[in-house]
């Protein structure tokens, strides 16, 4: 009987005598090793001085990643030398696994069709996202927190006039751009920074510059508006993430991300946030349209979920099925909230400050709680609600009010499971590093004499970029380098299911951090991000049996035209990639380390097209 294997290889290569095939497989197998010897460019400086080769021990592994590459690009057709063609206009705002008309005929409803479902939404159309007619490219930062071009967002004058009375004086619609109130704006007056002055009052703080002294160093904003808020907070320092719903038109998430704010799609629908469990130090809602006490309070289980011990919840007109009336809670409310442990600490108004209990007893001494979830409290991907008590038994149950400030010690880190060397050592190589990656942001890199590492040529400016993604973060030292760099960005980092998960360690660390499977579209718009990081993630895509030709599809969907992708990886999946690449049409250029290793740098930028 013949095997598994060979009836797929004979499914590619078709139905050829035994020697024949053996003959032309052992030819293509020569081939690339030639290549893989020849393509890449000299001349990258070592960023590393303890690199670990890591290559191909014996001919079966090297067959076996010789067959799943060229399987990957017979997905692409029989001729895969031509590039791909551009959407149609209806996908130049899509958002995969956010199919509502499959949702409901799939048999989703109560408000389920609306959530992720990427199970149902399997699309495999093979085309490049293309920007609207009216687009630009961004402004750089910080101009382009304030002033945005309108046709790079889906928002329509009637949806602006129909807003409230708070984003009218804080956004005006101008003929092709939407601009914004800065901080330093005096219209802010009873506006965001009384707002906040107001929050750090109700908490027992003189300001909201002492939010740091009150523990509080990221916050999770649910349904942001247009993100005034949350870039408000970035600049006391704080990590602001907004989580909204997705929307097709007038979105929460794109408007944010296209301030340079960080945002995700996320819903209080049926499953739970792609966090960890003790994640944010306040969680904070204004009007965000949500019936906290619907299906039994697992909304409000939720957030406590992912809320520290001793953080903060802070709800501005909370919405409830049983209102009493104007500037009170619904019984149920306050049942749900004493069962949570959550100390009312001030209401002034209509907005309402819980604290989280520090006491993880209380949830076992207080009659009438939520019960407590049994098992290991693992890593949450889009899992169902439910209606228990996560996280009282795990090691960082720690008090926000009683952690150190700056970056993490080593009881800390040992608290996660790290070893301080590791965790240190992981960090300068990112410091090393980034000088060089910095370099590359040129497009000198792809000419026939490209610029090289350490060149007399100046260094980009701190604020070319502002939107970053990690795809890989590790431990999150690719942020921490920029963090001390000064560059004007935030860092999205993803941690990779099925890799070990250091998410909390990076939120701990006050940035910006999601779960996430790279077997599936990243929950966010197109053109959201200016650069695209990867360490490694191309071997782990292996590992996991994913499609290396769908991740850079969705990575050319998410990035901005004219924005970067830096790679790093093995040769073989590195050069894989640089086929796929060049057929989306991406300037590219691969570059050797020259440190002994088979790791290879993928420079990659994507041009500006249109039709």
């Amino acid at each position: 009987m013949r095997s598994a294997l060979y009836n797929k290889l004979l499914l590619v290569f078709g139905p050829r005598p035994p020697l024949n095939w053996l003959l032309l497989f052992l030819v293509s197998i020569l081939v690339l090793i030639a290549l893989l010897g020849s393509s890449s460019t000299n001349g990258f400086d070592s960023v590393t001085t303890s690199a670990r080769p890591d290559i191909f021990s014996n001919y079966r592994r090297l067959k076996e990643q010789a067959v799943s590459d060229y399987l990957e690009l017979k997905k692409l057709g029989a001729n895969p030398s031509n590039d791909f063609d551009l959407c149609g206009k209806e996908r130049e705002n899509y958002v995969p696994c956010y199919n509502v008309s499959a949702n409901q005929l799939a048999g989703f409803s109560d408000g389920e069709e609306f959530d992720r479902h990427c199970e149902i939404s399997r699309e495999h159309q093979y085309c490049l996202v293309r920007p609207p007619k009216e687009y630009k490219i961004p402004l750089t930062w910080p101009s382009g927190r304030d002033v945005i071009w309108s046709g790079n967002v889906k928002l329509s004058k009637d949806q602006f006039l129909s807003s409230g009375s708070m984003t009218k004086r804080l956004m005006l619609l101008e003929e092709n751009q939407i601009s914004f109130h800065s901080d330093d704006d005096e219209m802010t007056v009873d506006g965001v920074k009384d707002y906040s002055h107001q929050i750090a009052e109700m908490i027992g703080l003189g300001s909201d510059a002492d939010f740091h002294e009150a523990g509080v160093r990221n916050v999770l904003d649910i349904g942001c508006g247009f993100g005034s808020f949350g870039a408000h907070l970035l600049s006391l320092r704080l990590m602001a993430v907004c989580v909204a719903a997705y929307e097709s038109t007038g979105s929460q998430v794109q408007l944010a991300l296209e301030r340079g704010l960080p945002a995700i799609i996320g819903n209080f629908i049926s499953k739970q946030l792609p966090f960890p469990s003790l994640s944010y130090d306040m969680v904070h809602c204004t009007q965000c349209g949500i019936f906290w006490d619907d299906k039994d309070g697992m909304f409000l289980i939720e957030v406590d979920r992912i809320l520290k011990p001793g953080g903060y919840i802070v709800l501005t007109s909370p919405r409830s099925r049983q209102q009493r009336n104007k500037g009170s809670i619904s019984t149920p409310f306050e049942e749900y909230t004493q069962k949570l442990c959550w100390n009312l600490v001030a209401k002034q108004e209509d907005t309402f400050t819980w604290q989280k209990t520090t006491d993880a007893r209380c949830y076992i001494s207080k009659h009438g709680t939520f019960p407590l979830c049994n098992g290991d409290d693992g890593p949450s991907y889009y899992k169902p609600l439910v209606r228990c008590i996560s996280g009282t038994g795990s090691k960082p149950w720690m008090p926000i009010q009683n952690r150190t400030s700056g970056s993490l010690g080593s009881s800390e880190l040992a608290i996660h499971g790290i070893n301080p060397e590791d965790f240190y050592e992981d960090l300068e190589f990112w410091r090393s590093a980034l000088r060089n990656y910095w370099s590359l942001l040129s497009p000198l890199i792809f000419s026939d004499h490209p610029k090289r590492p350490g060149d007399e040529d100046p260094m980009p400016p701190y604020n070319m970029v502002r939107n970053v993604m990690d795809m890989n973060a590790h431990y999150g030292g690719f942020s921490t380098a920029l963090l001390e760099a000064r560059k004007s960005v935030w860092v999205m980092n993803v941690v990779p299911v099925g890799e070990r998960n250091t998410l909390p360690t990076i939120l701990d660390q006050g940035f910006a951090g999601v779960l996430h499977s790279w077997c599936e579209p990243f929950p966010t718009y197109p053109r959201t991000y200016d650069m695209l990081h990867a360490k490694g993630l191309l071997s782990h895509l292996a590992t996991e049996k994913c499609s290396m030709v769908d991740l850079i599809f969705e990575m050319d969907r998410i990035l901005r035209p004219e924005g970067w992708v830096i790679i790093s990886d093995k040769v073989a999946p590195i050069e894989t990639a640089r086929t796929l690449v060049t057929q989306l049409r991406w300037e590219a250029r691969v570059i050797d380390l020259q440190d002994g290793s088979d790791q290879r740098l993928l420079v990659c930028q994507k041009p500006f097209v249109r039709k």
